[in-house]
């Protein structure tokens, strides 16, 4: 039975792979072949996410432009007082997070692109060297504040409700974190030089993921994806499995995210969508 197992676990993988790359070979046809769907979004961004509805968010200094599946432009927001958009975390598309690290300052949006609730000033709360912040559960959120070395996390109404204490001493090594998400009631602090760091929602440390040098990743159930350089690749936390394959049209080294079987990839002029029917 464990042999069926890995023959089956191995041969739908294989399959994942191959589609994703045949998409990516296809990354630069402007038709669509009947059996999969290219969307091409005329736009340049510093950086983009997906939400869990298929809509494209995509950041160009102080800008946010959204999209819609189709590819149409839906909405576009823009706060000139507050500098560059440094983080947008659509894990709640109903109550998206926007970070401005020059000030400190955190805003909500609404699905509509509209500001729902008021901004959170960190420097009133406190902290006033924080690097990293993303969305929580329950319309909660996280902050990595540098002067501590320490990660905290808040209600809606900016009230702390955990905290991890100095994760210098906690660890027991200096870190450097560059990104951070939660998924399924976790904590992932990505360490460039050590591998990822993983907590409960209380704060408490769970394990580490040692997956050294990512800028960023995405997360689904035990699954993480993630680029290296020219490769795509996913790791199995439970299986402590890792497979990587080489982008076809690596030459361009586009900004690739995955979700559920769709790939979407930023270039210099565009957002391509590849999905498979």
């Amino acid at each position: 039975m464990k042999f069926i197992e890995k023959y089956f676990v191995s041969a739908i993988r294989k399959t994942m792979w191959l589609s994703l790359c045949s998409m990516f070979l296809c990354g630069s046809i402007q038709k669509d072949d009947g059996s999969r769907k290219h969307l091409v979004i005329k736009t340049s961004c510093d950086y983009f996410q997906v939400d869990n509805l298929g809509n494209i968010y995509a950041v160009k200094e102080d800008e946010l432009i959204k999209f819609l599946p189709s590819g149409k432009l839906f909405a576009r927001y823009s706060n000139l007082t507050l500098g560059n958009i440094s983080h947008m975390d659509v894990t709640n598309p109903l109550k998206i997070l926007l970070y401005y690290r020059d000030y400190q300052q955190i805003i909500f949006l609404d699905d509509q692109l509209s500001v729902n609730s008021d901004k959170v000033a960190l420097e009133q709360l406190g902290y006033e060297q924080t690097d990293l912040v993303c969305a929580g559960n329950n319309n909660s959120f996280w902050i990595y504040n540098k002067q501590n070395n320490e990660l905290l996390r808040f209600n809606e109404s900016s009230n702390k409700i955990a905290a991890t204490g100095n994760l210098k001493q906690v660890l027991r090594t200096n870190i450097h974190p560059n990104f951070m998400l939660e998924h399924n009631g976790f904590l992932y602090l990505n360490c460039p030089d050590a591998g990822i760091y993983v907590f409960d929602i209380f704060g408490t440390f769970s394990k580490i993921i040692s997956i050294p040098n990512l800028k960023q990743f995405q997360v689904n159930e035990q699954i993480i994806y993630y680029q290296k350089d020219s490769t795509l690749c996913s790791y199995d936390s439970k299986r402590f499995e890792e497979t990587c394959k080489l982008v076809p049209n690596h030459r361009f080294k586009p900004l690739t995210k995955f979700y559920r079987g769709t790939v979407y990839s930023a270039f210099n002029d565009s957002i391509t969508v590849l999905s498979g029917q």
